[in-house]
């Protein structure tokens, strides 16, 4: 196809057209545009292919012949333009039937985050000061941590020496049972010891 004005005044006028629907807030709309700016591609892959030429392999025939490649590409286009097509339609039917209508709403997050950077908020923690913060706390965690375990060594240590953190009585001494066993009557606070007897003493002494 030998390329003409018509043919890129056409393509230019569907591209523009289709840019400005494309924009739209109205996915109808926008869907047309999309149509549009797809059917001015195609032209512009048809213009650029250039004016017919002789076949690549001279056998004697002079007729003209189509460069292959825009053709493909064309045909390429046509059915990434129609899934897409497909997929904005149900978008499209999806949104109206959650909201009622069409129209694409407005993005109050993005709005917000574009509001405290045109006023160039520094109120907000910044990333340094964030990282800071968190060193800190883990700073912290691990001194608690260590004051922990040096809490726990201290008190396995008092109780393998006899005396606990919570100042318990010490261990008992076994040299104490015999104490223990005597008598209150006597000194030692045991049973008290019998005396021996006199006559038994003397009868016995040879």
């Amino acid at each position: 196809m030998s390329p003409n004005i018509t043919t890129i005044v056409v393509a230019s006028a569907l591209i523009a057209t289709g840019t400005y629907l494309f924009l739209s807030r109205s996915l109808v709309r926008a869907l047309m545009g999309f149509l549009l700016l797809g059917n001015g591609a195609n032209l512009l892959f048809i213009v650029a292919s250039g004016p017919a030429g002789a076949p690549p392999i001279v056998d004697g025939s002079d007729a003209p012949m189509a460069d292959p490649v825009p053709q493909a590409l064309v045909l390429t286009a046509i059915v990434i333009t129609l899934g897409m097509t497909a997929f904005v339609l149900a978008l499209a039917h999806r949104g109206r039937q959650l909201s009622g209508v069409d129209l694409v709403s407005d993005d109050t997050e993005s709005a917000r985050i574009h509001a405290r950077a045109e006023a160039d908020d520094t109120g907000s923690p910044s990333a340094r000061d964030v990282a800071e913060q968190i060193a800190a706390e883990g700073e912290r965690t691990e001194s608690k941590y260590h004051r922990d375990d040096v809490a726990e060594a201290g008190g396995l240590v008092g109780a393998a020496s006899g005396t606990g953190d919570s100042g318990d009585a010490p261990l008992a001494d076994p040299d104490d049972d015999h104490d223990v066993s005597a008598g209150d009557d006597a000194p030692g606070g045991g049973n008290p010891v019998p005396e021996p007897d006199p006559a038994t003493d003397e009868g016995e002494r040879p």
